[in-house]
């Protein structure tokens, strides 16, 4: 019993960090309030805030879609309860983003900067991508996806469920909502500097990779993925009569032997 107890304290304390290193991000892209900032003068010379940076941004990349691949897990849970892996994931994924608000390096210099209404319409875009980001992960288990359902079932002894395959809301509009939020995110500066744009440039460059591993592993899971692959957009609506050939059986979920695998 005390051996769950702990699993559960550790999933605990790792949400807990995620919820502190989500509320910083927010702060840190946006220029408001947190103690380092993603913009700024710069700092020390041009080349080594350039390699600084975008070796953060490797560590990150790295940590996050190594850490994600079914042969890690299947190696880390050789030594942690199954239960503990995903609370594992958001600890370390929480500490690479810590890691990198911290040590982050401002390139000073201005790529573009609005003003007036279009500036205000700029935020708005902002904060939209925060909540599009928040409002999706309920949809597909906001306490699953950062592992607290997982200790906590196990510190009841109940057994974890297989994976369901669902399309909720946005998700019969485009594959990948969540990272849809966060390009808006990324990408709604109204003051856009040297250093933002690298920030965005990498990271939309990273989610467009991290997609196809993503999905991979999906089609593998999730048999009816391919199918909803081929009817549902990766990360631009489509409207028009394909798609309103996709909302026609919203419902239904095709069958193993209609599925090709992924490529």
């Amino acid at each position: 019993m005390t051996g769950r107890v702990l699993v559960l304290v550790y999933g605990v304390a790792g949400y807990v960090l995620f919820l502190v290193t989500f509320l910083y991000a927010v702060g840190f892209i946006g220029d408001f309030l947190t103690p380092t900032r993603l913009d700024g003068p710069r700092e020390g010379d041009l080349a080594g805030a350039v390699a600084t940076n975008l070796a953060l941004l490797a560590l990150f990349a790295v940590q996050h879609s190594g850490m994600a691949r079914p042969a890690f897990k299947r190696w880390l849970t050789r030594f942690i309860p199954p239960a503990a892996e995903r609370a594992t994931y958001v600890v370390l994924s929480s500490a690479a983003l810590l890691l990198l608000f911290a040590l982050w390096r401002p390139l000073g210099g201005v790529v573009w900067e609005v003003t007036g209404v279009a500036r205000a319409a700029v935020y708005v875009v902002f904060a939209t991508g925060w909540v599009v980001v928040l409002v999706t992960t309920f949809l597909i288990d906001h306490f699953d996806l950062f592992g607290l359902r997982q200790v906590i079932l196990y510190a009841r002894g109940r057994p974890y469920p297989a994976a369901r395959f669902v399309t909720p809301g946005p998700y019969r509009v485009v594959r990948h909502p969540l990272y849809v939020g966060w390009l808006m995110v990324f990408w709604a500066a109204p003051t856009m500097t040297a250093a933002h744009l690298l920030f965005a440039a990498v990271t939309t460059a990273y989610i467009l990779v991290a997609i196809r591993w993503e999905e991979r592993d999906l089609c593998t899971a999730l048999p009816e993925y391919e199918a909803y692959r081929r009817r549902v957009p990766m990360l631009i609506p489509r409207f028009g009569r394909r798609r309103e050939k996709a909302d026609a059986a919203p419902g239904r979920l095709p069958q193993p032997q209609e599925v090709s695998p992924c490529d």
